[in-house]
């Protein structure tokens, strides 16, 4: 007779061997991959899309774009929310000027909104001075996430953009694994740095079966005032060639503009016209 819930060879110590309901994560007993775990929202919350936006390194503008997405998405008449899960280096809040404290009731948090009415939630929103540092080890980080999903008062939401922290982290794995998400949108930057690093992030997405929605290349070039001639500060924009690499679509060029630097300074992002620039995305996101 075959034995029941046999511990496996190297499996942690308190192991009751039922790998079928087992939740415990990096097991190196388990040969079988563990399907994606979805937590579902709570019954006050109605959320229809969710988009991650990626970067495979820092210093890119994913939570610029992240930023322009919500606002443009918010002007065709969506209703649009933003989880802020870069919780070591929140920035969403800073760029919309939103500094209110959420308040509570007996259902859970509410998300704080926009001057436009986007709905957001940041661990910035949270601490006593913006400038906190949050020196969170990653089980903390994770909790507080799925406390951000499931404990806070979302509205009927058209679109949920995740701006997540870069690289390919924890918390990148623990999103996509928690969380329904509909699809990623990556951000680059015109170096060949960042294209090798951009492959990172849509590998990682692809073995975890979520699928990558387009490219946006950030700083792609700064065209000047007087002549309108591009200059390309960072090199020849590589969005086409790193798509191409990838089997993804580019889908967005944004430029260098200092009247992004000026209005996020200023908490009012939302005042930036993107022209047509991010069409693309936004009708990919559309059929996400």
């Amino acid at each position: 007779m075959a034995e029941e819930n046999k511990v496996p060879e190297g499996a942690p110590e308190d192991c009751g061997g039922s790998c079928s309901s087992c939740g415990v994560s990096g097991c190196g007993s388990r040969t079988e991959a563990q399907a994606p775990s979805k937590l579902e929202p709570n019954s006050r919350s109605n959320i229809k899309k969710v988009i991650a936006v990626v970067s495979g390194k820092g210093g890119v503008g994913k939570s610029l774009v992240t930023s322009l997405l919500a606002s443009e998405l918010n002007k065709q008449g969506k209703k649009v929310a933003i989880l802020d899960a870069d919780v070591t280096g929140p920035s969403i809040p800073k760029a919309f000027g939103v500094h209110a404290r959420p308040l509570a009731d007996e259902d859970g948090m509410n998300p704080v909104h926009s001057a436009s009415g986007i709905e957001m939630i940041s661990v910035n929103l949270l601490l006593p001075q913006e400038d906190v540092p949050v020196a969170w080890r990653g089980p903390v980080i994770t909790n507080a996430l799925n406390q951000f999903w499931s404990d806070v008062n979302w509205e009927d939401v058209d679109v949920m953009l995740i701006d997540m922290p870069p690289g390919t982290s924890d918390v990148f794995l623990t999103i996509c694994q928690m969380l329904p998400i509909d699809g990623i949108v990556t951000v680059s930057a015109p170096q060949e740095l960042v294209a090798m690093i951009v492959g990172k992030a849509v590998n990682l997405a692809g073995s975890m079966g979520v699928p990558v929605i387009g490219l946006v290349e950030n700083m792609a070039y700064f065209q000047c005032d007087d002549c309108g001639k591009r200059h390309h500060i960072f090199g020849e924009p590589q969005g086409a060639e790193i798509a191409k690499r990838y089997d993804i679509d580019a889908l967005a060029t944004l430029p260098i503009d200092p009247k992004i630097a000026e209005l996020v300074d200023v908490g009012e992002v939302e005042k930036y016209d993107v022209d047509d620039a991010l069409d693309p995305i936004l009708q990919a996101i559309e059929k996400a």
